[in-house]
């Protein structure tokens, strides 16, 4: 079915004879994720949910299906009561059907079955103690299936999905199949899942309602008593741009129930629940691992999505797009952790964390330490597409801060303040270094590096490493083309976010640059002497080592009770131009001492096996975040001196023994001391991101590169001791 109605406006009235009775099953999925700022909450509410339940209690004969995440209900309990209160109005008098989900809105798939199961129990329970029912439906985020979720689902109790018609064109199924429910089952589980019509999700707020009305007759006319699904994001009436204006100033919405209301005769408003009672399935179908077509678009690598966008835009070109829409398909959506490594970290911290949660054998601990895990698998951060997600730095530290508390709760169970583990952390096939003290959590990659993937200050639960790198989206190229001022608000039909084309500031291009490298912590740098800060900055300098994501070797791991230290080394070369590779050999010291638990050390020793003296300008590369480059409250002070730097300063530093970045917002300061003094070159990361609101540059952290310049020899090698350490205040 196409977004295209073939009746033309005005002839409603001729229709009326011409229909046969449809059920038009609507559900609206309000969301805001853990972590979202306040007043993200307040302008959702203000120009979004509210009217909409106002506007949905002024037509009494309007039946639909509302859901609203965990995240999104607590809040309303804790600062909007009266909103509850509303809602349970419209349930008591019948008109909502109330919708589940996983209560943090995860995607159940990545989950433990625990986990699933727990977060869905969770909503269940939510709703039968705040409105006296329990849900026979859920919600599934972003519509991610795969097939063992059937059986997950069924053990919850809950009887019905929705998922986008994608998944049943991908099955097989044909356009004239898109009307009803189909049984789908796993280890013989069963679950109704409804198709979501695309061309409705198109044409509903950003075309006129006698547009939707005219598209419901032209498909009731050739089918008898079938119903069809259309379940999408409230945010897109009233909180996407444009949108207030045209759903509630310009009535639209109200529009849009008076035509159904008028139209009641042949357009049934049923509740889900309601139409499986009285409506058998079309059938039983195994749909395959999808998500809604924009989603598996933007899970595929950036070259393969540039080629896919290519292809359907040649399709259509040529007319055989229709016919071939069931067989052309994007990525998978797990793809997003191998797209983006930091989606992968925060995933298998949350996998880890998952299975140390379930290892507590007191109830109450357990209680607490699940909720907190809960809020941490929220799915907003772990993807990105057309919304900011990953891109968002603040989202990415909501779900580290609640797993990190998870965590404490459970290290509780552990003996001793020193906690080491050897495993494959990341699923990569390699071991990594999991070192937990009183104060930090420190992961260390041996084979990326000898880096730090992690590095958390457990008191605050704030993940100091959590940056994003720098790396090439496909939309990119789009920016220099994109429209300089805002998409006007003012009149007429709004625009799909998913056809704005807007820049949020001008001359996005000049920030436009890409890492060959993810930007983990004490990366290790042999760049050439006439490097300077503006090329390392941009990316586009010469290395003339092969130590920064080449693989370590653990030489060797001491612990006692309340030291450890672990030593990595790596036999690599010096490269440069006009000589033979030269060997060199660096060995690397993590020491922590428990007794000293604010502090941590790393000692270096660079050694030469040549008999000629090498001039090398050495360097070892932090990647840290305080959250904003912009905050007067979160800044650089140097060899303690005034005056501060903000986070978004680039700039050098000579001859410094120490550098700390002050968080007077969380009231904790790092102190990173070094001997001998080095020179610091420092600056932002920025990335260069869409969001629904338009292109946009976001600080991810700022990187520190300690420089020494030295002459290396075979008998004296170069050594230099760091110690960092966090205080709070």
């Amino acid at each position: 079915m196409t977004n295209e109605c073939p009746i033309k406006i005005g002839h409603l009235k001729f229709l009326e004879n011409q229909v046969n009775p449809i059920h038009f099953l609507f559900a609206i999925h309000n969301h805001q994720p853990v972590g979202n700022f306040e007043w993200v909450f307040n302008d959702a509410v203000k120009y979004c949910y509210e009217p909409f339940l106002d506007t949905l209690s002024r037509h009494p004969k309007i039946r639909l299906t509302l859901h609203h995440t965990g995240s999104l209900l607590e809040w309303l309990e804790e600062n909007r009561p009266d909103y509850l209160k509303k809602l349970k109005n419209l349930s008591d008098r019948n008109q909502i059907e109330l919708m589940g989900g996983a209560f943090y809105e995860p995607l159940i798939s990545t989950l433990s079955e625990e986990d699933a199961l727990g977060q869905i129990e969770m909503m269940n329970q939510y709703l039968f103690e705040k409105f006296g029912k329990k849900p026979k439906g859920m919600w599934l985020a972003e519509r991610v299936w795969e097939p063992q979720l059937a059986s997950i689902i069924h053990q919850s109790g809950i009887e019905y999905t929705l998922l986008d018609d994608t998944h049943f064109y991908y099955a097989g199924l044909q356009e004239k199949d898109m009307f009803g429910h189909y049984v789908t089952e796993d280890k013989g589980k069963t679950l109704s899942v409804f198709p979501i019509h695309k061309g409705l999700r198109y044409l509903i707020p950003f075309n006129t309602p006698e547009k939707t009305i005219e598209f419901l007759a032209s498909v009731s006319s050739h089918l008898g008593d079938r119903g069809i699904t259309l379940g999408d994001d409230g945010e897109k009436l009233g909180l996407w741009p444009g949108t207030y204006k045209w759903v509630f100033e310009e009535k639209y919405l109200d529009r849009l129930f008076n035509l159904l209301e008028e139209n009641a005769h042949w357009i049934k408003m049923t509740p889900f629940s309601e139409y499986l009672e009285t409506h058998p399935p079309m059938g039983r179908t195994y749909l395959p691992n999808a998500s809604y077509e924009e989603m598996m678009e933007w899970s595929l690598p950036t070259k393969a999505q540039k080629l896919y966008e290519g292809t359907l835009q040649d399709l259509k070109n040529s007319g055989r797009y229709e016919a071939l829409r069931p067989f052309l398909r994007g990525g998978f959506w797990r793809n997003f952790f191998s797209k983006y490594p930091e989606s992968n970290l925060m995933h298998k911290k949350m996998t880890h964390v998952s299975r140390m949660v379930s290892k507590i054998h007191d109830a109450k601990e357990k209680e607490k330490a699940q909720k907190e895990l809960w809020k941490g698998e929220c799915n907003c951060p772990y993807w990105h597409g057309l919304f900011g997600g990953l891109y968002l730095n603040y989202l990415r530290h909501a779900n580290y801060t609640h797993l990190i508390k998870a965590e404490d709760i459970a290290l509780k169970t552990h003996k001793g303040r020193l906690h080491l583990e050897n495993l494959d952390y990341n699923c990569d096939g390699k071991d990594e270094i999991l070192l937990s003290t009183k104060n930090f959590n420190l992961y260390l990659q041996p084979h990326e590096g000898g880096s730090v993937c992690e590095l958390d200050y457990r008191p605050k639960h704030f993940n100091l490493t959590n940056v994003l790198t720098r790396r090439e989206e496909s939309y990119h190229e789009k920016i220099a083309h994109a429209e300089k001022e805002k998409q006007q608000t003012g009149g007429g039909q709004p625009k799909s976010i998913h056809d704005i084309s807007t820049v949020k500031e001008e001359g996005l291009e000049q920030f436009l640059f890409y890492d060959w490298y993810t930007r983990f912590s004490f990366l290790d740098h042999l760049i050439h002497p006439a490097t300077t800060l503006q090329q390392f900055y941009e990316c586009r300098f010469r290395e003339e080592g092969d130590f920064v994501n080449q693989p370590y070797t653990t030489e060797k791991i001491e612990k006692r009770e309340n030291q450890v230290s672990i030593a990595l080394k790596r036999e690599g070369h010096l490269f440069r131009e006009g000589f033979p590779p030269h060997p060199l050999t660096i060995r690397k010291t993590f020491s922590h001492d428990s007794k000293s638990h604010d502090s941590f050390q790393i000692h270096y020793r660079v050694t030469s096996s040549e008999n000629q003296t090498a001039e090398i300008w050495f360097g070892t590369e932090l990647n840290l975040t305080l959250l904003c480059g912009n905050d007067a409250k979160r800044y650089y002070r140097f060899n303690s001196q005034k005056p501060h730097v903000l986070l978004g300063a680039k700039g050098e530093m000579a001859t410094c023994e120490r550098v700390e970045m002050v968080n007077d917002e969380d009231h904790f300061t790092i102190q990173i001391s070094s001997s001998p003094p080095t020179t610091v070159w420092y600056f932002p990361l920025e990335t260069i991101s869409q969001s629904e609101s338009g292109f946009e540059r976001t600080y991810q952290g700022s990187c520190i590169l300690l420089l020494w310049k030295t002459l290396l020899s075979p008998q004296i090698p170069f050594e230099a001791s760091i110690e960092f350490s966090v205080t709070s205040r």
